[in-house]
């Protein structure tokens, strides 16, 4: 019997182009350059184009939403 080795890979993360980010966040993608370049958004330059991981970004936006209500409290 054949064993199955997909579960013992460890899994990949996808890396997203800006135009999947702003896809994936329902923003125009001029929206997600600027955010990058501003640093507001985490991600990195390949080839002169901007890339994000998906688990760093959905990690970094949870962040972001469990700070708002405190904020706002301020």
């Amino acid at each position: 019997m054949l064993e199955d080795n997909r579960d013992k890979r460890p899994q990949r993360t996808q890396i997203m182009t800006l135009r999947e980010v702003a896809k994936y966040l329902g923003v125009h993608t001029m929206t997600v350059y600027r955010l990058l370049k501003e640093k507001k958004l985490p991600g990195f330059k390949v080839g002169g184009q901007w890339r994000t991981k998906k688990d760093v970004l959905d990690t970094y936006l949870l962040k972001e939403i469990d700070k708002s209500p405190q904020e706002k409290k301020k």
